[in-house]
């Protein structure tokens, strides 16, 4: 079975704070490590009120700080948003405060609406996102003689990058510059197979020698499939706001979702969230072996949009114990 590892967006449930959201990460964080998952990645997303994981590499920091064995990271940093150099000293300072535990994944998207670009001061219409790329691997290398500008901490620390991406696109450059490489599947899952096979079939060796893919997939685990099934309303709303343009906290699941959304937002959410699953444990062992199946992935990154936290650890608990029932022989690491 692939590894397991956690994604996660530091959802603001209805009802809480953006503080309560950063402390439930840590503790989630922190339950996690405990069950044995290898990686706790934070996405990084702007002007959205119920995602607190904006300043990324801070959170990355605050999470770290609290455990001390799982590895953090970014899922991801949007590249374009920021200068090379400036991520470079962020990840260059984790990476030194917490050595051998950092992972910086990066992503080509903006991760936010075009309003909030102008006020990031992104260049509208810029994309030198495989440049920048190369000079950020440059800038967490070894000094070069002659180098004028170095990342103070940044140079030597070797951070692993990782390509995210929903299309071929990133597929095609990860393997171009032997990078491993992160599939939003999650919520975009319709180039996965594709992307996967683009990504194995034109691999060189770089960072890494071989091949190593990551899937995402939505778990919403629960002791029944009743309850697992009411839990996943919470991002069925979610979706469904986002198509409506009225965004906002994580809200908490109902009882009839087929009363909240229309027959096209239902299509359009489902079609979406298909790469998911969503039931009690003999469900989530049997559709967690399949996902590994089908997918041939290294690792999956699992993602469990659930309003309230205890359900949330509830939720990875059974995913860790269903992924032990399937690897009998290893832990979920």
């Amino acid at each position: 079975m692939p590894a397991l590892s956690v994604l996660d967006l530091a959802p603001v449930p209805q009802g809480s704070t953006p503080g309560d959201a950063l402390r439930n990460a840590r503790d989630l964080a922190q339950h996690a490590e405990r069950l044995g998952f290898r990686r706790y990645w934070l996405a990084e997303h702007h002007n959205m009120v119920g995602i607190a994981s904006a300043a990324t590499a801070v959170v990355i920091g605050f999470v770290a700080g609290g455990t001390s064995t799982i590895r953090v990271g970014s899922g991801g940093v949007m590249l374009p948003n920021h200068s090379p150099m400036v991520i470079a000293e962020q990840f260059g300072t984790l990476e030194s405060l917490y050595p051998g535990r950092i992972d910086l994944g990066l992503g080509r998207a903006p991760g936010t609406d075009q309003r909030t670009l102008r006020a990031l001061r992104r260049p509208a219409g810029a994309d030198d996102f495989p440049q920048d790329v190369l000079e950020l691997q440059a800038l967490l290398g070894p000094v070069q003689p002659g180098q004028a500008v170095q990342a103070v901490p940044g140079a030597d620390t070797h951070v692993p990058l990782w390509i995210l991406g929903s299309s071929t696109y990133g597929a095609q450059l990860a393997a171009m510059l032997g990078l491993p490489y992160a599939f939003a599947s999650h919520f975009a899952p319709d180039a996965l197979h594709q992307a996967l096979a683009t990504y194995r079939a034109r691999f060189e060796p770089g960072q890494i020698e071989r091949p190593h893919a990551m899937v995402g997939v939505n778990v919403i685990a629960a002791d029944t499939d009743a309850e697992a099934r009411r839990l996943f309303t919470s991002a069925q709303q979610s979706f469904v706001n986002m198509f409506r343009g009225t965004r906002g906290k994580l809200l908490p699941p109902i009882d009839d979702i087929e009363a909240y959304w229309s027959p096209m937002e239902k299509a359009q959410a489902s079609a979406m969230l298909r790469c998911s699953i969503v039931g009690g444990p003999d469900t989530v062992r049997r559709g967690l072996a399949q996902f590994g199946e089908q997918t041939g992935a290294d690792e999956l990154m699992v993602a469990s949009a659930i309003w309230d936290h205890g359900a949330r650890k509830r939720s990875y608990q059974i995913l860790a114990e269903a992924h032990a029932a399937l690897s009998p022989d290893r832990i979920a690491a």
